[in-house]
């Protein structure tokens, strides 16, 4: 595993309960990892924790093959953070943001005018980031993030403010950076994404894990093993569903193929927003 957790709990002070409590899980090489989980349920505290921007927390944290409670300022130079909330300099340009923060690198960075155009920003732009829009802030701060390469990469939210062209464009540079090896460690509320993307995920409520695993064997664990078929009945369109988990039932559906022109026919495995609340009782938000 690239990163590995085990009773990670972490308590703010003065509080009286751990925001975060005995968390196991871990992420390895080129995997997306989603977190997902309701407001306050200790995502970002998690990912302030494993970024280094908190620290004090109790139990075992391994990155790197190293312990995250050792790790310098190197260990910055291996990781990328893009947190909801654009943090840029509004009186510089895009590049000038850019430039500034490549030089606090200590390894090679990218070339700012390529990382600005894969995210569809414009290159030789005068205008101030001040000016841009909240989605070219955020892409922006998506930029920032990769600039040292890193092996590990923290997104929070990473399509928030993008249209649908740009939420693609997104999504498709996460599987990229995935397939060369990057692992990603992601918080969202979209379960599309969190679909779409990640290899597994984390259900996290009140600061514990609800459970971790790939998106598509928990809709199969929790599925009725159902079938939904339009099929004509003379001039008209007749829908059934079916349950298909006994040989009567799917002898039954033998029968409707058969007997009947099927227009469509789609299972009823449920999303995982409904496996998300099924297992945790709390919605997303």
């Amino acid at each position: 595993m690239l990163l590995e957790a085990a009773g990670l709990t972490f308590t703010y002070p003065g509080a009286g309960e751990p925001a975060v409590r005995g968390l196991d899980f871990g992420i390895a090489e080129g995997e997306v990892l989603g977190f997902l989980g309701p407001n306050g349920s200790g995502k970002t505290t998690t990912q302030k924790l494993l970024t280094r921007i908190l620290h004090g927390y109790e139990g075992r944290v391994e990155v790197f093959g190293r312990d995250l409670a050792t790790q310098g300022s190197a260990y910055h130079d291996r990781i990328g953070v893009c947190f909801e909330l654009p943090n840029l300099y509004g009186k510089l340009t895009a590049e000038e943001n850019l430039r500034f923060y490549g030089d606090f690198f200590e390894g090679p960075t990218e070339e700012v005018e390529a990382v600005l155009q894969r995210l569809d920003l414009p290159v030789g732009d005068r205008r101030l980031v001040g000016q841009y829009s909240k989605g070219m802030k955020m892409r922006l701060v998506l930029a920032r993030s990769l600039l040292n390469r890193p092996r590990l990469w923290f997104l929070d939210e990473p399509t928030t403010g993008q249209d649908p062209e740009h939420a693609v464009l997104i999504r498709g540079l996460i599987r990229e950076r995935a397939a060369a090896g990057t692992s990603v460690f992601l918080t969202t509320h979209d379960m599309a994404v969190a679909d779409d993307l990640c290899d597994r995920v984390a259900f996290i409520v009140q600061g514990a894990l609800v459970t971790v695993d790939a998106p598509r064997r928990l809709k199969l664990a929790h599925a009725g093993r159902r079938v939904r078929v339009e099929y004509r009945d003379g001039d008209a369109t007749r829908t059934a569903e079916l349950g298909i988990g006994d040989a009567a039932g799917r002898r039954a559906l033998a029968r409707l193929v058969a007997d009947h022109e099927i227009e469509t026919l789609h299972t009823l495995e449920p999303s995982l927003e409904s496996v998300f609340l099924k297992l945790t009782g709390r919605g997303l938000h």
